[in-house]
This record gives C-alpha cells, structure tokens and sequence, in this order.
C-alpha cells in the first residue's frame, strides 16, 4: 500500500514538473516548487543504487547516416559534366597564361604556342557543347570563375596577344621582300578559298588568321591600317561560331569584298614605306 502511493506521489511530482517546465500552469508558490523537488529527489533519485543506470544514461545522439549523392543519372549526363569541368579548366588556364604573359614571365613564342592550343581545344570543345552551353559569358557568369582576360582572348579575339600586336623588335626583316610576299600570298590565298567555295569557320580562320600575323609582321603599316582591322573584325566573329558553321553567301561576299580592299590599301602603303 505504501508503495503504491510512493508511486502515485512519483507520478504527480513528475507530471507537475513536466508542466512547470512547460509552462501549462498558472504561476506557482515558490514552495510548491521546492516541495515537488523535494519529493521527486527522495522518491526516485534515493533509492535508485548508484551503480544502477538512470534514465539520463540512456539518451543517444543520433548522427544522420552518410549518404551516396549521385551527380549524373546515366552516361550521357556524365559525359556532359565531364566536358564542363574541361570547359571550366581551358578558360582558367588561359587566364593563367595571360597574366603570365603580361607579366613577362614567359616568353613570346612560348605563349603564342601554348595559347594556340588553348584557342583549338577551346573552339572544339565549344562546338560540341554549342547545344547545353549556347553562352560562354553566361557559363562563365554561372560558375562565378572571374577570368575576363581568358573571355576576352578565347570569346573576342580568337588568337593569341602576340599575333594581333606583334612586340617584335624593329628589324630589317620586319619589313623585308619575304614578309611582303607572304602578305601578298596569304590575301590571294583568302580570297581564292572563298571563290572555292570554302565558307566552313575552320577552313576561314586558318587563313585569315594567317593573314591576319604576316600583316602585323609590317612594322611599316599602322596599327589602325584598314587590313589589321578589318582581319580582326571577322576573326573575333569567326570566333564565336561553331567550327563547322559556315558563312552565308552574304557573309562571304562581303568578306571577299574586304580582302580585296585591304588588299588594295596594302599595296598602296608599300611605296610609301620607301625601302
């Protein structure tokens, strides 16, 4: 009997602390409190052994259980990622290379060489995404990768930095028969690809680009000479087509009319430059 109202006065103290502790009751005297901590600590605490377990020891932490996080669903999506983390890792580099360049840490040719193959892996890989990345700026925007140089020369320019301003020192050669003669073979050989009928942006540039180097080898034509500025007008257009898009008849049309231009002007200037 004893020990059945032992419990019961266990249960009422401990569903009356229960409410305390939340709040249910109205506001209770100061020694209601303390009786009721009273009675719980001699009804449970005191006669529970100290080598016996409380309930207190049996509360477990539960950690969340790792997890496998899949970032493709089948092959194709992976394929796809893949070559955004190529993406990803031509456009840094090419940020590298031009702070490097800029800061004279490497030499010309050794940026030329290396930054033409960035610009070829660049537009082949460019083509092929054409259809899930239809933007480099957005990509590039998306990632927040920070790299305006890399855009500006894989997006805008198309070819090295070394190739639209040549620092080539003022020689003799610079202005020789043989670099006069390339000129005048790489002009021929552009306008004569277009009257083929060869209007594919990876049979264009090639030559235009080319071009575009034997005229800035000229250290006696102007940096705002008609041909320089026409040549990288088209390549930075070129440059953001797919490789195997091709010009329409009215694109090359116009093209041939501004190789033969720029041609005329360049045979103009060559009299003028005296020897």
């Amino acid at each position: 009997m004893s020990q059945a109202k032992s419990t019961e006065t266990i249960s009422l103290s401990l569903s009356l602390l229960f409410l305390i502790t939340c709040n249910t009751l109205p506001i209770i005297q100061s020694r209601v409190f303390h009786l009721l901590l009273y009675l719980t600590k001699t009804s449970i605490f005191a006669r529970v052994p100290s080598s016996s377990p409380t309930f207190l020891t049996k509360v477990k932490i539960l950690l969340p259980t790792p997890m496998e996080v899949k970032l493709w669903n089948d092959k194709r999506e992976r394929e796809m990622y893949e070559n955004f983390a190529e993406l990803f890792a031509i456009i840094k580099a090419t940020e590298k290379l031009e702070k490097a360049y800029v800061r004279d840490i490497i030499s010309p040719a050794e940026y030329e060489a290396e930054c033409q193959k960035l610009i070829a892996h660049f537009k082949t890989l460019s083509s092929t995404l054409k259809d899930t990345v239809p933007s480099i700026d957005q990509f590039h925007d998306t990632y927040k990768m920070d790299c305006p140089a890399a855009l500006n020369r894989l997006v805008t320019s198309g070819v090295p930095a070394t190739v639209e301003h040549r620092a080539a020192a003022a020689t003799s050669s610079a202005s020789s028969a043989s670099v006069v003669a390339e000129c005048v073979q790489n002009f021929i050989t552009a306008m004569d690809s277009l009257k083929l009928n060869m209007v594919a942006v990876d049979q264009v540039h090639p030559l235009l680009s080319d071009l575009s180097s034997s005229l800035n080898k000229l250290l006696i034509l102007p940096s705002d000479f008609e041909g320089k500025t026409k040549m990288r007008e088209w390549l930075s257009r070129l440059s953001k087509m797919g490789a195997a898009d091709e010009l329409t008849e009215q694109q090359a049309r116009q093209l041939h009319f501004d190789l033969e231009s720029s041609y005329n002007s360049f045979m103009a200037a060559l009299p003028s430059a005296g020897t």
